[in-house]
C-alpha cells in the first residue's frame, strides 16, 4: 500500500508506527458559517480513507477537530449581535446535519479548541522556556528562525512564505513569518487567563494541542485541504516538533480544491455553493460519487453537468440491481455450465476484489476503483442481455450483488434498495405525486389493459412519463422508476 506524502512529494509505502494500528488527524472546520461543497470533499476523502483502512483490518483512531474560537467567529457574532459561543454552537450543529446527510461518519473524537485551552497554554509555556517562542505585549509568537526545519512541508522560500501567509505588518515580531501562539484579547473579545495576561489561542496551536492529546507525540497521518498546507500545517509541524523534539506526523495527505470556471471555490471569492444548496437538487449519494470520481489530490471542476452525470451513474447501478433481483426472483433449478459470456463474466468477478484493492492501495485511487465497479455493472447488464437461465448463472449474479455491496461499503455508496433510491429522487425532483398516487395510476392502467382499453392505458403511461415517471411492465406486475438524465 502506497500513499503520496506531501512531506516528501513522493508515494511511500505505508507502514503504521504501531503494528495494525493507524492514527489519523484531519483538520476540521471553523464553525462560523454553513459548510460549502469544498468542505464536503475533505470530509468525504478522509471518511473513505478511514473506511478503507478499517476494511484492510487496521484498528483506526480518527480525530477531527472543530475550531470554535477564531476572528471569523468573533466577527460573525458582532454582525449578528449574539455571543461567539452561540455562533460556534449553531454552526457546529449545522455541520453535523450536513455531514450526516452525506454519510460522513463521526470521528472517534471530535475535540473543540476551547476544551483544550490549558493544554495549549502548557505547550506555549514549553516553547518559551526552550527558546522557540517569545512574549511581546501580552501575545506570544513562535520564532521561525529558531526551528531549522521550517518550510520542509511547503517547500517554499521565505519570500513565497511571506506572500502565502498574507503576513500583517506587526512591529512586535522579530521576523515577519513569526506566528501567534497566544493572542492578547482586545476589548470585548473572549479571553482566558494565561501567564501572559488575558488572551486566546492562535489558530495553529489548537491542532497541535488536540492531536498531541489524542494521538501522542508522533502519529501516522495528518491531513486536510490543500489550502491548509501553508501556513497552517507548516506551523503545526514547527511548534509541535520544537515542543516534543520528535517527528510530528509521518504522512501528510492533502485533498485538492474544487473549482468553478477553473477558479478555486472559496467563501472569500464568493463563488461557493453550500452543501445544503446542492442537497436541494441532488441526492447525497450523487454528491459522494461526484467527489470520489476524481483522485483526491486532483482539482474537481464543479458543475450541474458533472453532478447529472454522477446521478446517471448511480441510477445505472440501481437499475442493474433491479434487473438482477428480477432474475433472482425466478425459480431456476436447471443445472447448467457457464456459457461463453458466463465464463468471461466469472473471470471478471473473480478478479474484482484484487483489482479494487490494487486501486485503493495506490494512494486511495477511488476514481480507478469506481471504474472497476462500473465495469462490473456494464458486464452484468451484458450478461443479463444473454438471458441467463440456470443455477450457475444465479451464483454469478448473487456474487455480483455481494461484490458491489462490499465495495460500496468502503465508499459508502450503493447502500439502499432501488425502491429507496427512487423514493429519494421523487422528493428531490419534486414530482408532485406520492408513491400512493403512482400506484393508483398503475392500478387504473392495469384495469384499462384488462378491458383492452389500450387508449386509456397509453394515456396513463404518457401522463406519468410527462411527470418523469417511467413504467416497466413485467410478467406479473408493473414497476415504476424516476427518469434520470
Amino acid at each position: 500500500m502506497k500513499i503520496y506524502n506531501t512531506l516528501s512529494r513522493e508515494k511511500e509505502e505505508f507502514i503504521p508506527l504501531m503494528e495494525d494500528k493507524v492514527r489519523i488527524y484531519a483538520c476540521g472546520v471553523t464553525v462560523y458559517d454553513y459548510c460549502h461543497i469544498g468542505h464536503a470533499r475533505s470530509a468525504i476523502v478522509f471518511d473513505v480513507i478511514r473506511r478503507y483502512l478499517k476494511h484492510k483490518g487496521f484498528h483506526v483512531t480518527y480525530i477531527r477537530n472543530f475550531t470554535d474560537i477564531d476572528d471569523k467567529i468573533i466577527n460573525r457574532a458582532n454582525q449578528e449581535g449574539i455571543t461567539w459561543d452561540t455562533v460556534a454552537g449553531k454552526y457546529t450543529d449545522e455541520y453535523y446535519r450536513d455531514m450526516d446527510r452525506l454519510g460522513v461518519g463521526r470521528a472517534d473524537a471530535e475535540p473543540k479548541a476551547t476544551e483544550y485551552i490549558q493544554e495549549m497554554i502548557d505547550i506555549v509555556k514549553g516553547l518559551v522556556e526552550k527558546g522557540f517562542a517569545y512574549e511581546a505585549d501580552g501575545s506570544v509568537y513562535f520564532s521561525v528562525d529558531t526551528f531549522s526545519g521550517y518550510g520542509k512541508l511547503s517547500k517554499r522560500d521565505p519570500e513565497e512564505m511571506i506572500a502565502g501567509a498574507r503576513v500583517e505588518v506587526d512591529e512586535r515580531k522579530k521576523n515577519p513569518l513569526d506566528f501567534a501562539l497566544w493572542k492578547k484579547s482586545k476589548e470585548g473579545e473572549p479571553f482566558w487567563e494565561s501567564p501572559w495576561g488575558l488572551g486566546r489561542p492562535g489558530w495553529h496551536i489548537e491542532c497541535s494541542a488536540m492531536s498531541l492529546k489524542h494521538l501522542g507525540e508522533s502519529f501516522d497521518i495528518h491531513g486536510g485541504g490543500a489550502d491548509l498546507l501553508f501556513p497552517h500545517h507548516e506551523n503545526e509541524i514547527a511548534q509541535s516538533e520544537a515542543f516534543t523534539g520528535k517527528p510530528f506526523a509521518r504522512f501528510w495527505i492533502h485533498n485538492g480544491f474544487i473549482t468553478i470556471d477553473k477558479e478555486k471555490m472559496s467563501k472569500s471569492l464568493g463563488n461557493f455553493f453550500t452543501i445544503r444548496e446542492v442537497l436541494d437538487t441532488f441526492d447525497p449519494e450523487v454528491i459522494r460519487l461526484f467527489l470520489l470520481s476524481t483522485h483526491y489530490r486532483s482539482p474537481i471542476e464543479f458543475s450541474d453537468e458533472q453532478l447529472h452525470e454522477s446521478e446517471t451513474s448511480i441510477d445505472r447501478y440501481y437499475s442493474t440491481i433491479m434487473r438482477i433481483n428480477d432474475f433472482l426472483e425466478k425459480d431456476y433449478n436447471v443445472k447448467n455450465d457457464f456459457s461463453n459470456s458466463g465464463k468471461i463474466f466469472k473471470d471478471l468477478l473473480f478478479s474484482f476484489r484484487d483489482r479494487f484493492g490494487e486501486a485503493m492501495d495506490d494512494d486511495f485511487n477511488t476514481a480507478l476503483a469506481l471504474g472497476h465497479i462500473f465495469e462490473i455493472i456494464r458486464e452484468a447488464n451484458r450478461f443479463l442481455d444473454h438471458k441467463p437461465s440456470g443455477t450457475k448463472d444465479r451464483e454469478l449474479l448473487l456474487l455480483t450483488k455481494e461484490l458491489l455491496s462490499e465495495a460500496g461499503s468502503v465508499l459508502n455508496i450503493f447502500d439502499r434498495t432501488p425502491h429507496e433510491w427512487y423514493l429519494s429522487l421523487m422528493k428531490i425532483k419534486k414530482i408532485g405525486l406520492s408513491e400512493q398516487d403512482i400506484l393508483e395510476k398503475i392500478s387504473e392502467r392495469q384495469d384499462a389493459r384488462q378491458k383492452k382499453d389500450w387508449g386509456s392505458a397509453d394515456a396513463i403511461r404518457k401522463e406519468l412519463e410527462e411527470k418523469g415517471i417511467i413504467l416497466e411492465d413485467k410478467k406479473d406486475r408493473t414497476d415504476w422508476k424516476i427518469k434520470v438524465g
